[in-house]
């Protein structure tokens, strides 16, 4: 594990930020970790780049205790980004560069890869207020990796971002994976989550509601949900199936397909074989995170 939560508490004056929170992080994995704002996501990046202090509990980093010297292997892109308006890009990149640890002539190659890499190469000697927001974002995102960073925290990385330029920072951060890095992907935002993550914790209130792997999370909540897509007479409700939507188009039937826990798919691909129907297509349908997270609220909010 490159990193290891143990019982994290932290409270600002009457605001419980976090409460008990363990979770850890496999090397070479992309965390999500998940939650509505104001869930205490924030506070947790806040402790583990040593901006403030857990009040108490530990932190492991590669199995020693966090410590300064850990920042200069971490590299965190905050939802609110910070980049000095009145510096060149080039001086900016190799600024944080040095900042890292870097010597100069480091920056200065590791620089070369990222201008050639993102074509930025005329952008280097304008200052960041002359550049668009979407060419800070990725001035911003350069200045998080160019040292190469073990650890990579991204807090709300696709805030800001166009569709094609959230789609490059996609396959950045899959490549930096790719190579090793371990990365934790901070946000509210669920729809990107079964893409990136291999693991995620949900977060709200303040506490650690669940923690997972993706694939298993969502099949310990699916529900039998089916999606079939056929040509034929439309079926109806039976004994052995509930339809939950119809829709037709272009001469096809597509319906949502609730199935009781005696059928496994199998037996339910056989069932339907039976049926005068002509089947063009058939797949479970699996729970969204957003889905997995209302369920997981739902049933703390039972417990309680």
């Amino acid at each position: 594990m490159i990193i290891q939560i143990d019982q994290l508490n932290k409270r600002y004056q009457q605001h419980q930020a976090l409460k008990e929170v363990s979770l850890s992080v496999k090397e070479g994995s992309i965390f999500g970790l998940l939650g509505p704002n104001g869930a205490g996501k924030t506070s947790l990046i806040r402790i583990l780049t040593q901006i403030t202090e857990a009040d108490t509990g530990q932190i492991l980093f590669e199995g020693e205790p966090l410590n300064p010297s850990h920042i200069y292997q971490m590299g965190y892109l905050p939802e609110e980004r910070g980049l000095y308006k009145k510096m060149t890009v080039k001086d900016q990149l190799l600024y944080f560069a040095e900042l890292k640890g870097l010597s100069n002539k480091q920056a200065k190659e590791k620089l070369k890869y990222w201008v050639d890499k993102f074509d930025i190469r005329s952008w280097l000697n304008k200052k960041v207020e002359e550049l668009s927001k979407g060419m800070q974002q990725k001035i911003q995102f350069i200045a998080t990796v160019i040292h190469e960073p073990k650890l990579l925290i991204l807090d709300e990385p696709f805030s800001g971002f166009d569709p094609i330029n959230a789609q490059l920072l996609v396959d950045e951060i899959l490549l930096l994976k790719s190579k090793g890095t371990s990365i934790i992907f901070s946000t509210h935002r669920m729809d990107s989550v079964e893409l990136l993550c291999d693991h995620i914790a949900l977060i709200n209130q303040s506490e650690k509601i669940l923690d997972g792997n993706v694939r298993e999370l969502q099949q310990a909540f699916k529900k039998n949900l089916f999606e079939v897509k056929y040509t034929g007479q439309t079926l109806f409700n039976t004994d052995w199936m509930q339809v939950i939507e119809t829709k037709e188009k272009d001469g096809y039937t597509s319906q949502l397909i609730h199935i009781g826990l005696h059928l496994n798919p199998n037996q339910f691909l056989q069932q339907l074989l039976q049926e005068p129907i002509g089947i063009v297509s058939f797949q479970e349908k699996l729970p969204s995170m957003e889905d997995i997270f209302i369920s997981a609220v739902q049933q703390k909010n039972l417990n309680k």
